[in-house]
């Protein structure tokens, strides 16, 4: 197929997916000429590569042409779009045209939707790969047992749920973690990977922002903040912790208060609130059982003051250490 869509925030694996196809296409010894890595952030770099997808390749193998942050399914200006448009048509059998994103296609474009009508007639390929939500437990063992696969490992069923303790849904470092259990495996003479081994060689962050999330609203301040200081040393970014933060705790507060006016509709409380899988209001209404809405808001007050020390140049921890032990203070997150 000339054209590939490959999107989703999940890049280690959409760098993987990209660099199997290269593999597979290109002749390492014509690479120079018949491989092009492109930014479609730039213009003009965009029309360049449509341009050489259109050209066939020279001596053996297919050409490929990657370009990474496509504009064509996001906020594609017109004359762009009738260029990509004249161009499909063009590209031929052995050329390879990749568009890689990491937002999802807009389904309203023009181009989205040329996009698609190939797809379906099986002339273009689209691949995602998302990375699932740091609650989404399922998910994070689809991601790891998928990762495995891609690998050609073996793991042990209590390997997987030791991993997702350790790593969460970091989708890189579990890629490189792996290839170094892989190791240690073959090194001891074994095809698979234990529980024992990933306690052994990675150290467990067992921590994410949801967790710390929990444990505030549970009033457990001196747990989140060991939680905290986990994600910090793990060199997590403070200001995406508030972020993620910000976002679970006015979700909590969007569920409390709509529940508190008689709504009962999960579809309705989920759209009101921000949250893409309705399933996910059932654990937060648990979580939020006895619990009125003025803790989310006292939590989310104290999580602005951290974050405005944070942008004045304080340390993480202690700006941290400082908003929340002042939540305990006021006893709002008692």
């Amino acid at each position: 197929m000339p054209v590939h869509l490959f999107w989703g925030d999940d890049s280690a694996a959409l760098e993987r997916a990209v660099t199997k196809l290269i593999d597979s296409v290109v002749d390492p010894t014509w690479s120079s000429i018949n491989l092009s890595r492109l930014d479609g952030g730039d213009s003009g770099q965009a029309l360049q590569a449509l341009e050489e997808a259109r050209t066939p390749p020279f001596g053996s193998g297919d050409r490929l042409v990657l370009l990474q942050r496509s504009p064509f399914c996001n906020a594609c200006p017109s004359e762009l779009a009738d260029r990509f448009d004249a161009a499909l048509e063009l590209i031929p059998d052995t050329s390879h045209l990749v568009l890689c994103n990491p937002a999802k296609p807009d389904g309203r474009l023009r181009t989205t939707k040329t996009l698609q009508k190939r797809i379906k007639a099986k002339l273009a390929n689209e691949e995602r790969f998302q990375l699932p939500a740091v609650w989404d437990g399922a998910g994070q063992r689809q991601l790891v047992e998928r990762t495995a696969s891609e690998l050609a490992l073996d793991l042990e069923p209590t390997a997987v749920d030791a991993l997702i303790d350790a790593i969460g849904n970091d989708s890189a470092r579990l890629s490189a973690e792996l290839q170094k259990l892989a190791l240690h495996a073959s090194s001891t003479g074994s095809t698979t990977i234990t529980a024992d081994a990933v306690a052994a060689l990675i150290d467990g962050q067992a921590a994410n922002a949801l967790q710390v999330g929990d444990a505030l609203l549970e009033g457990q301040v001196g747990e989140a903040i060991c939680r905290l200081d986990a994600l910090i040393d793990a060199g997590e970014p403070a200001l995406r912790i508030v972020a993620t933060l910000t976002g679970q705790i006015r979700g909590w507060l969007w569920v409390s208060l709509m529940e508190q006016q008689g709504e009962r509709d999960v579809a309705v409380i989920a759209k009101a609130a921000g949250i893409g899988n309705p399933k996910r209001i059932y654990v937060m209404r648990k979580q939020l059982q006895g619990r009125p809405p003025n803790r989310c808001l006292n939590l989310l007050g104290r999580l602005l003051e951290v974050e405005a020390s944070l942008k004045r140049g304080a340390q993480p921890a202690a700006a941290f250490r400082d908003g929340l032990l002042g939540a305990a203070a006021g006893g709002g997150a008692q």
